[in-house]
């Protein structure tokens, strides 16, 4: 008998052209349904996948709205156990959503899982092996750029990469789906922290290997909408998860974190952005959008926090170890 389809693979789309055809003809035959949340695209993308892919679920946004709203748009719209979370610009092994859904079956404490990302145009190479977020309020993502061949065995991670992802989907109810405010980027660390805080693990899957392209919305791997974005949402970040008393005693690593990134910035000639991204996220955080979606500090969590709190600190010298 044919195994009952277990998982909705939703796929946020915006002028993806370049990349769309590929990836969806990398996912036949793999036993999930397939969404596609276009968020306005204008390049005749949206045309591609209703045209050559009936079988495809499409659903049509008038405009760009970003990515948390595409995939939230995606999950209200999915009905199985898993949702699995794909960026446009992938292709998948064969295999791929077997191996997400079996990380998550044999280890019921864990909310989500990450697949190895590949650099597509140089397979060899670690992409993304799951993503870590330390005291400097920094977000990284393990094993860029480095072999694949180091990246090969499971281990749990702080967040799950959300451009190649299974998530346990009844859990959305509990810790809530993607924040909207952030639009796009961080918000699958976001995801992560809020899944951390609630008691639930993140899991790297090696076994689900997928080929990214990298920037397929954005254009670039630095730009002034990506670097912006990123900024503001790194402090919106900190003020959402962290209790006040947490903030306090990160607050010396943080002031290092930002005038570091800062530097960093003006020298690839983004300072500015950088900066103005910075008093973006503050003023998010003091309206009343932000201050809604702040998670509320719960003693019961105590244990929790302790925990993150000692990753946060080991996360730094992991990342400064490169």
């Amino acid at each position: 008998m044919e195994r009952q389809i277990q998982s909705t693979i939703v796929i946020p789309n915006y002028n993806g052209i370049k990349y769309i055809e590929n990836c969806l003809r990398s996912l036949e035959g793999e036993p999930a349904h397939i969404i596609v949340v276009d968020n306005g695209s204008t390049d005749g993308s949206r045309q591609i996948v209703q045209d050559k892919f009936p079988q495809v679920t499409l659903i049509g946004l008038d405009s760009n709205y970003g990515f948390c709203k595409a995939v939230n748009t995606g999950i209200d719209n999915s009905k199985t156990t898993y949702v699995i979370l794909l960026n446009n610009d992938t292709e998948v092994e064969k295999g791929f959503v077997r191996a997400l859904e079996g990380s998550l079956e044999q280890h019921p404490e864990v909310f989500s899982g990450s697949a190895q990302m590949r650099n597509l145009h140089h397979p060899e190479l670690i992409d993304d092996a799951g993503d870590f977020y330390c005291a400097l309020g920094w977000a990284f993502a393990r094993g860029k750029d480095k072999p694949f061949a180091n990246y090969r065995q499971r281990r749990r991670i702080f967040a799950a990469c959300g451009g190649a992802a299974i998530y346990r989907r009844k859990v959305f109810d509990e810790i809530g789906c993607m924040d909207e405010n952030h639009f796009a980027y961080l918000e699958d660390i976001d995801l992560g922290y809020r899944a951390r805080l609630h008691g639930y693990d993140n899991l790297y899957v090696p076994e689900a290997v997928v080929y990214h392209a990298g920037s397929g919305a954005s254009g670039s791997r630095y730009n002034d909408f990506k670097v912006g974005l990123t900024s503001r949402n790194s402090v919106y970040l900190v003020y959402k998860n962290m209790p006040l008393i947490q903030v306090i005693l990160n607050l010396p690593f943080l002031f290092a974190g930002f005038a570091i990134k800062t530097l960093f910035f003006i020298k690839k000639g983004f300072g500015l952005t950088y900066i103005k991204g910075l008093c973006q996220g503050a003023a998010l955080c003091l309206s009343e959008e932000g201050r809604a979606r702040r998670v509320r500090f719960d003693r019961d969590r105590l244990y929790s926090y302790i925990v993150i709190q000692l990753e946060l600190w080991r996360n730094i010298w992991y990342r400064l170890a490169g």
